[in-house]
């Protein structure tokens, strides 16, 4: 099964806020920027991946992510990250009614292809399927087969939401680099850990994360 990704990304200057106390306000949207960079690289080099949507408002991602192969489409809702979700879904299955649709985190930039690959193997074997990030709260990854709504729930406590809605929650292990999402300074220090993309390795760069 050949995968569309669908990837919110909220404006710049907005995104990711709880690493102002790491990385300042200065080189936060431009962090960002490149936590978004990786992922869309990572995610277009799958082998399960047929192409890459974006779904923001951000003229400098838009530029961006789009020379690196991704499709971007206008958060036209500006209604937050479920319904620019939803909005991405409608856009790809106005196009292709039978898409099968994987929604995905911005924030991954210590992202693996192989393990990107083996995620989506084991999600085609469900309706709706999810990934649990890092911290076994929140989802990085939500599946729906083709003919499946996607019906996200992302945001805090999202694997509960998940759940109850149906979604089976994947039984894949060893895939860190798609669990690894980044929100706080430990998340960051973590994602260097497993080894992140240029993008990131190059924004991240002397930069001063304590321990």
């Amino acid at each position: 099964m050949q995968w569309t990704l669908v990837i919110p990304l909220k404006p710049l200057v907005r995104a990711k806020s709880r690493l102002a106390p790491t990385a300042g306000d200065a080189l936060r949207p431009s962090l960002a920027l490149a936590f978004a960079q990786d992922t869309v690289a990572a995610a277009r080099a799958c082998t399960a991946v047929r192409d890459v949507v974006v779904v923001t408002d951000d003229s400098r991602a838009e530029r961006e992510l789009a020379a690196l192969g991704a499709r971007v489409v206008p958060d036209s809702p500006q209604a937050g990250l479920n319904a620019a979700l939803a909005h991405g879904e409608a856009f790809v299955r106005s196009e292709r009614r039978a898409a099968a649709i994987a929604a995905l985190n911005a924030d991954l930039p210590a992202l693996r292809p192989s393990e990107l690959a083996r995620v989506l193997a084991t999600a085609a074997a469900f309706p709706r399927a999810f990934l649990p990030d890092a911290a076994g709260i929140g989802t990085t990854l939500l599946s729906a087969a083709p003919g499946t709504e996607l019906l996200p729930a992302f945001g805090g406590a999202s694997r509960a939401r998940h759940t109850a809605s149906g979604a089976a929650e994947l039984p894949v292990e060893g895939v860190h680099s798609v669990r690894q999402d980044v929100d706080t300074g430990d998340d960051l220090r973590a994602a260097l850990a497993l080894g992140v993309g240029p993008h990131t390795a190059r924004a991240a760069a002397g930069l001063l994360i304590p321990d």
